[in-house]
Formats: C-alpha cells, sequence, structure tokens
C-alpha cells in the first residue's frame, strides 16, 4: 500500500483531474494511442494530450503497460516507493530463452546502471559517480564546450544541404564526454554506433528488427573498448573521469570490475544521447518559431530559460519507465505488482494544469517545473551539464547561423517513446 505521503500525491492527481476540459464527454470517441503508428511517432501530443484529459491512467495493449500523462500522476510515480527503477530484470526474465541468451552481457551492465537501481545500491553509486557532476565542476567545462561549438559552427557547410543531428548535435555532446572520461575522439562514430544499437533495447525501439542482437552487440563493443582504456588508466592514471572512477573504487572498496566498466558506459550513453536530442530539438523548435530565435541572438542573457523551455516542450525525454512494487488504485484503475508503467514526461510538460499556454514555445517561461530531468533521488545527474552545452549551443547557433532553415520536412524522429529527438534532420544555412 503507499504510505501516506504518496497516497495524498496520488490522491491530489485525481482531484486535479477536474481541471481538465473535454468539450462533450458523452460524445468524445475513446482516445487510443497507437505508438507504433509513424504519424503518432512524428507527433505523439493528439493522442497523448487526448489520454491526459480522458483516460490519465491508460492501460495500452500493445505496450503491456500502463501509460500516465498527467504531471502530478508522472511526478509521482517518478517519487513513490510504490515505483521501481528496476524493470529491466524483469522484463529480460520474460523473454524467450534464445532472446536472453542474446540479451546476456549486455543485461550484465545494465543491472548495474544506477538509473536501474534502487536504493541502497541506487544511493553507492550515485555517490560514486555524482562527484564530476557537481555545478562547480561542470562550470569548468564551459571554456572548453564554447571552443567546441564554435569548432563544429565553423564546420558546417554553407549553401548546400546537411544533417544537423549528424554534423553538429551528436558530436558536440560526444566531444564533450569524450573529453571529460578520457576517450580519444577518434573513437566518437565508433561509439555513437554502439549508443545506437544499444539504444534499440534501452529505448524500448518498436519495430526494430533484430533489435536484441545489435544492442546486445553495441554493449559488448563499448564495454570491451572501455575495459581497454581502464587497464591504461590503472597502470598510468590521467586527470580523467575513468581515472577518477578508478581511485574511486580502490579508495572505498566499493566499485566492482563491471561496475566501474557499467559506470563508464552509462556516462558515454546518456552524457551524448540526451544531450543530442536536446540540441537537435531544440534547435527545430527555433527553427520553426523565428520570432524566438530573434529574440535569443538579440539577449543571450536568456540562454538560461531559453534551455528550460527547450527541455520542456517536445523535449528530449519522451518517457521514464517504472515498475508497480505495490498495488494501489489510480483514477479508479488498479496497478499490480510487476506491471510496467510509462510516465509520459513530455506529455506531463504539457500539463495545462501546471502550464500557462502550455503548448506555447515561450523561451521567458517562468516557472518552469518541468520533469525532463526526473524527480526526486533519480533527477538526472548529468543534467547540469546538459543545461551547460544548451546554454552555450543556442545562442551561438541563432546569432552566427541566423538563416538555418529545414532542407525537408517532416523531420524523421528516433521511433522510441523513451527519448524524444530527431533522428535525422535536414538543413541548410541559406
Amino acid at each position: 500500500m503507499l504510505d501516506a505521503i504518496n497516497a495524498t500525491r496520488w490522491r491530489s492527481a485525481t482531484i486535479r483531474a477536474g481541471r481538465y476540459l473535454v468539450t462533450n464527454p458523452l460524445k468524445a470517441a475513446q482516445p487510443s494511442y497507437d505508438p507504433t503508428d509513424p504519424y503518432v511517432v512524428r507527433n505523439p501530443y493528439p493522442a497523448l494530450l487526448g489520454l491526459q484529459s480522458q483516460d490519465p491512467a491508460h492501460w495500452n495493449p500493445k505496450l503491456k503497460a500502463w501509460v500516465l500523462t498527467r504531471y502530478d500522476d508522472v511526478k509521482a510515480a517518478l517519487t513513490s516507493a510504490d515505483m521501481s527503477v528496476d524493470r529491466i530484470r524483469p522484463f529480460y526474465e520474460s523473454l524467450p530463452a534464445a532472446e536472453k541468451t542474446a540479451l546476456s552481457e549486455l543485461m550484465r551492465y545494465l543491472t548495474l546502471w544506477l538509473v536501474f537501481r534502487d536504493p541502497p545500491e541506487h544511493t553507492r553509486l550515485r555517490q560514486l559517480m555524482g562527484r564530476a557532476f557537481t555545478m562547480r565542476a561542470v562550470e569548468v567545462l564551459r571554456p572548453g564546450v564554447e571552443d567546441i561549438c564554435d569548432i563544429l559552427i565553423d564546420r558546417l557547410p554553407r549553401g548546400q544541404v546537411f544533417d544537423f543531428v549528424n554534423d553538429f548535435a551528436m558530436q558536440l555532446p560526444a566531444m564533450v564526454i569524450m573529453d571529460l572520461l578520457g576517450v580519444p575522439r577518434e573513437h566518437m562514430f565508433y561509439l555513437k554506433s554502439c549508443s545506437d544499437r544499444m539504444q534499440l533495447f534501452i529505448g524500448s525501439a518498436r519495430n526494430a528488427p533484430d533489435k536484441y542482437e545489435r544492442a546486445a552487440e553495441g554493449a559488448h563493443e563499448m564495454a570491451t573498448l572501455f575495459r581497454g582504456l581502464i587497464a591504461e588508466r590503472r597502470a598510468a592514471p590521467r586527470d580523467d573521469l575513468i581515472s577518477a572512477f578508478i581511485a574511486a573504487r580502490e579508495a572505498d572498496d566499493a566499485m566492482t570490475e563491471d561496475e566501474l566498466v557499467a559506470a563508464c558506459m552509462l556516462v558515454m550513453f546518456g552524457g551524448h544521447e540526451t544531450t543530442a536530442n536536446l540540441l537537435a530539438g531544440g534547435m527545430s523548435k527555433f527553427i520553426a518559431h523565428p520570432e524566438a530565435a530573434r529574440l535569443l541572438a538579440d539577449t543571450p542573457e536568456l540562454a538560461k530559460s531559453a534551455v528550460e523551455e527547450c527541455l520542456r516542450l517536445d523535449g528530449p525525454s519522451g518517457s521514464m519507465a517504472r515498475m508497480v512494487a505495490e498495488e494501489h488504485v489510480l483514477h479508479g484503475k488498479t496497478l499490480r505488482p510487476g506491471e510496467r508503467v510509462f510516465a509520459m514526461i513530455n506529455t506531463a510538460n504539457q500539463d495545462p494544469s501546471m502550464f500557462e499556454d502550455a503548448q506555447h514555445f515561450d523561451i521567458e517561461r517562468k516557472p518552469n517545473r518541468h520533469l525532463t530531468f526526473g524527480y526526486g533521488v533519480h533527477f538526472c545527474m548529468g543534467a547540469a551539464l546538459a543545461r551547460l552545452e544548451g546554454e552555450v549551443t543556442f545562442p551561438r547557433v541563432v546569432q552566427r547561423l541566423p538563416t538555418l532553415r529545414l532542407a525537408a520536412e517532416p523531420i524523421e524522429w528516433h521511433a522510441t517513446i523513451i527519448m524524444r529527438g530527431p533522428r535525422v534532420m535536414p538543413v541548410e544555412i541559406k
């Protein structure tokens, strides 16, 4: 059962349901959400906002999971003791034997990622890893991020079509996180390939052929590279994050060898995928809203609030998954132990009960209490770094490339409900 605090949160979410308006609930069609529909992949919000107003605790037969769309419900799911982040292991155990065998090495590392660990193990790993991601530690990186941003802008072709994702949005955070870890930059596209394949499993990708085999291959290749780098740093430490992880392990006798490899994989994967989606998705909004681009170019001190709005409105977190640990009732539906829950972050960030004019892109919006980085003990460890990269990128791009435009529409989006961002974004500098 829910403890008193969480029960209050869930009840309050149900009471606030009265603020959602349905024009004619007696005649309104029952809302549906098909995450495999290409139109829904491109723009999931008509379907999800329909659920938000009419079916906020929605059982989805295709996902075989609950879909939560209201701000209070999502926030409660992220903090409730009745929800577990250990969703990967039960899903793995439910797979056929052949698929379990294919994924065994990938699972060996994913089960050690702190994003899939509940306290107390989550607390121990976060303390060991979090020292490198404090606001003070991240701010030291600003000059390097600015240099990388300027170099990448200088390299972009003028007068011809290029892919903003591949040529800028992926490269900037990848370079930053690789420099932080101490990984040579020549491995960038190789590690990007590893991450893309792992994403097929981690991101709950739909309709991806051989996704388990490809994800397992990507994890094996990334783990092999990091095992080699860890051995090098153990023999000759440097001023980088891999060496810091090794020192923390040996000082505290806390991180196993597999935990060390898994920590490096998590930082590499999480440190560039989410931020790449933020940068590409954010620039797609500035291209679609030239008045906002001009405002930011003329008033670069709005960078912080602009980043928060790019995080909120169709930001890089499509959803966060949880597993029901204790039975409870929400909006008249019974959620039972072992059932999966998708807390739809981007939809909660457009909840009209929390955000005024919620679907409007307003780079001066304050307050902006979005849930893109999560909430509570699982708040994203890399949030400060992602924000810094956005604060550097958006003003520079709109100032230096005021004629940047989409070269083809519609944008092709990642076919995953976990992460949200353009997969390919053809643009040109007019």
